[in-house]
């Protein structure tokens, strides 16, 4: 697979990073939550990751980059409460905060890009 370039690829592969850390760190949930609190985890941020490789790869950034940031909104929060119930220990969840800021950092800059353009009043699509 090609590596992306420009915008996208910033937060793709960072985003990459962190599901490499998670998977495994899931793992560790005690069994009864591994399948439900760390299914939702994985499943969120593999949804990220998939709106992520299409807004990289498509015309139309701006649906995919909102889908991205409602769930990391859902990841934030159910990472709050794997933390509150004792599964991620306060380094663990630092981690997980501190990536989770940043990829919705570099989420935000690039919706802020996209709609620079056409605040700009110069015609242009």
């Amino acid at each position: 697979m090609s590596r992306p370039q420009g915008r996208g690829a910033t937060a793709l592969e960072k985003h990459y990073a962190f599901l490499r850390w998670l998977i495994p760190t899931v793992e560790q949930f005690p069994r009864g939550q591994k399948f439900l609190l760390g299914d939702r985890l994985q499943n969120a941020a593999l949804t990220v990751l998939e709106c992520l490789i299409e807004a990289t790869y498509s015309r139309r950034c701006e649906p995919p980059l909102a889908r991205a940031n409602l769930e990391l909104e859902k990841l934030r929060l159910l990472f709050r409460l794997a933390h509150d119930l004792h599964h991620l220990d306060c380094r663990r969840y630092e981690f997980a905060a501190r990536s989770l800021d940043e990829v919705g950092r570099l989420i935000g800059g690039w919706r802020r890009a996209l709609q620079a353009p056409s605040a700009s009043g110069d015609g242009a699509p």
